[in-house]
C-alpha cells in the first residue's frame, strides 16, 4: 500500500504527435493487445490511442512491446464484449513526445468523472432506484502564478487560441504518473488579492478516460 502527496508533483501538456501508426485490430483482453504491422513503439511509449470503441478512443496508454506488429495497451481493459465489440476497436496509435511543463502550479482541482445515475421511478415500488449509466465528463481546473514573461505559458496560452487539444500528464512525487487528452483552455486574466501572488487558471477538458499508472 503506498500513499502519496502533492509536495513535488509536476503537470506537463504536448500537442506534438507522431505520424499515427494503423492499427488493423484489437484483442479482447486484459491489457489489450494491439496489432499494428512495423509500429517501432518500445516499452512505456506514451501512445494516444483512436479508436472505433467510445470507451478506449482519445486517451492516452503506456506500451507494453510484444513482437515487432503487436503491443499490449496498459490500463486497457477490454474483457466485456458489451463495451469493446470484437472487431470494432481498430484506429491509430501515436506516439507522445515533447513534453512541456506547466509553469508555477499552485494548485489542481479535478470536477467531474463521478459515476452517473438515471433515477427510475417503477409504479409498484415506493422506493426510486438509481441505475448507473456512465460517468460525468471530466476536467481539471489548474492554477499558476501570472507570468506573462514565462515561455512555456506563452505557449500555452497560444495553444488555447487556436483550440488544439494536447495530451496532459500528471507526474507525482513518488514516480506514479496519470494521462488525459482534450482542450486546453488558458485565461490571461491575472486574479488579484492584496498579500498574495497574482494568478492565472488554465482548465483541461478531457475527451476520452484519465488513466493512472503505478511508479
Amino acid at each position: 500500500m503506498s500513499y502519496y502527496f502533492p509536495e513535488g508533483s509536476k503537470l506537463f501538456f504536448s500537442n506534438t504527435f507522431a505520424s499515427p501508426k494503423t492499427v488493423t485490430g484489437v484483442s479482447n483482453a486484459h491489457p489489450a493487445v494491439a496489432t499494428s504491422v512495423a509500429h517501432g513503439f518500445a516499452d512505456g511509449d506514451e501512445l494516444l490511442f483512436t479508436s472505433g470503441w467510445e470507451d478506449a478512443t482519445d486517451s492516452v496508454f503506456k506500451a507494453d512491446q510484444l513482437t515487432a506488429d503487436t503491443l499490449g495497451l496498459l490500463g486497457l481493459n477490454t474483457l466485456n464484449q458489451s463495451f469493446f465489440p470484437a472487431g470494432t476497436g481498430t484506429g491509430t496509435l501515436a506516439k507522445v513526445s515533447n513534453w512541456t511543463e506547466m509553469p508555477q502550479v499552485l494548485g489542481i482541482s479535478p470536477s467531474g468523472g463521478d459515476a452517473r445515475f438515471t433515477t427510475i421511478s417503477p409504479l409498484a415500488k415506493r422506493n426510486d432506484i438509481n441505475v448507473p449509466t456512465g460517468f460525468n465528463a471530466m476536467s481539471l481546473t489548474i492554477t499558476m502564478g501570472h507570468d506573462p514573461d514565462n515561455a512555456n505559458y506563452q505557449t500555452m496560452v497560444d495553444i488555447s487560441r487556436t483550440l488544439s487539444k494536447v495530451a496532459f500528464k500528471l507526474v507525482l512525487s513518488g514516480g506514479a504518473t496519470a494521462y488525459g487528452y482534450g482542450y486546453m483552455s488558458v485565461s490571461e486574466v491575472p486574479q488579484m488579492s492584496k498579500g498574495q501572488a497574482n494568478q492565472v487558471n488554465a482548465a483541461i477538458t478531457f475527451l476520452g478516460r484519465f488513466i493512472s499508472y503505478g511508479s
